[in-house]
């Protein structure tokens, strides 16, 4: 088991590593070929378009034909997609690459799948959590490398990226066991099943936290992609300064998470934490649309990256408790689908308004989350009530 766990998490690290790589660098790279502000948002989005049909797909083959070749092939496509988005003849190849790295992105249900096959319930918490620590480590030293290494060449951090997903593949090859043993098994459910997804948000205990998750995710995917032409063409940013910034962002994040979260949550209690963290995000958006001094651009977005820190955990808390003991896996895929859709829309929305006006994606990001903040004032307020009344 403890091999195991840390060959997962290792695939973990190297799933990180690679969008923590990329994304400082991802505009910067783009424009070389000639991209608009709305083509790159798009290219932003391609990634999450085919993550999000190809994770269930990948699940469910996982549980038809193992774990292990479906790791496998997962990896070699994201290994191709690294190399792909290094020797990209055009601009072509580099929507190919960011497609091919989506559909491999499937890897990470699958390699949950694996803790749930070789550990007890009991036990699966902290498994989870060795995973949830590697994406961490893999965010915040993926655009250290991408520092460290792009004065080398604009390709370099791709192939980097690419090389650590072939060492996990090989250690997958070498060491991992087949973890399934239900293979062959059918089960008769929908891929995607639409019609749950949209009941789940109208359902009174728990359809305005998954708003806010989708809110929360569409107004930070609009922010990161933001970051990048703002950086570029207004405050005159390298990509390994913009590197640099992600790797801070990281950091900050990793305290907020680690270090602050359990602290503050215990003296103040959930639901205000995630008011205050939707309200702080408003304030920072809205400050980054007008500030155009590279000190207090840097600042503002550090206090932001701590801020919102705290938002996601908050809700992941929250949906574990509204939903019953049975429901928990499910409503934490729904979560996840609603997360990935705010993905999807939040570049293109953010590169559509960056055509306009270059900051005008930040206005739109503060503004999803003062909704997703009114939204979780509400929720407050009825929990305080609920709890008057018992």
């Amino acid at each position: 088991m403890k091999k195991t766990l840390w060959i997962i998490a290792l695939i973990a690290v190297v799933n990180a590593l690679g969008y923590g790589i990329i994304i400082p660098i991802l505009y910067s790279y783009s424009r070389k070929f000639g991209l608009t502000d709305f083509e790159n948002g798009l290219l932003f989005s391609v990634f999450s378009v085919c993550q999000f049909i190809a994770t269930p797909l990948i699940g469910r083959l996982s549980d038809a034909y193992g774990r292990r070749p479906l790791l496998l092939v997962s990896l070699l496509g994201t290994v191709g997609s690294f190399v792909l988005m290094a020797v990209a003849p055009n601009a072509f190849w580099l929507f190919v690459a960011r497609a091919l790295d989506g559909i491999t992105a499937g890897n990470i249900p699958v390699a949950l799948a694996v803790i749930s096959d070789t550990t007890e319930p009991k036990d699966r918490a902290k498994g989870f959590g060795i995973i949830g620590a590697s994406f961490g480590f893999g965010f915040t030293f993926g655009p250290a490398i991408s520092a460290l290494t792009i004065h080398w060449g604009t390709a370099v951090p791709f192939l980097i990226a690419g090389s650590i997903a072939f060492i996990a593949f090989l250690l997958t090859l070498v060491l991992l066991p087949e973890t399934n043993t239900h293979k062959g098994i059918q089960v008769t459910r929908h891929v995607f099943d639409f019609r749950h997804l949209f009941h789940a948000l109208i359902d009174p205990a728990i359809g305005k936290t998954l708003l806010v998750s989708f809110l929360v995710m569409l107004g930070f995917s609009i922010f990161i992609y933001a970051f990048q032409p703002m950086s570029v063409e207004l405050l005159h940013l390298s990509a390994r300064e913009i590197s640099v910034i992600f790797t801070a962002i990281g950091i900050v994040g990793l305290i907020s998470q680690g270090a602050v979260i359990p602290r503050v949550i215990r003296r103040f209690g959930e639901r205000p934490v995630l008011v205050g963290s939707l309200i702080s995000s408003v304030i920072t958006f809205a400050l980054l649309y007008m500030t155009r001094s590279y000190p207090l651009f840097v600042t503002i977005v550090l206090v932001q990256a701590f801020a919102n820190g705290f938002s996601n955990p908050v809700i992941q808390a929250l949906l574990s408790k509204e939903a019953d003991a049975k429901s928990q896996g499910a409503i934490m895929g729904i979560n996840a689908s609603y997360q990935s859709i705010g993905q999807i829309v939040g570049p293109v929305i953010g590169g559509l308004l960056a055509t306009i006006f270059i900051p005008l994606p930040f206005l739109a990001a503060s503004a999803s989350m003062l909704v997703a903040a009114v939204l979780a004032v509400g929720m407050l307020h009825k929990h305080i009530r609920q709890q008057s009344l018992v």
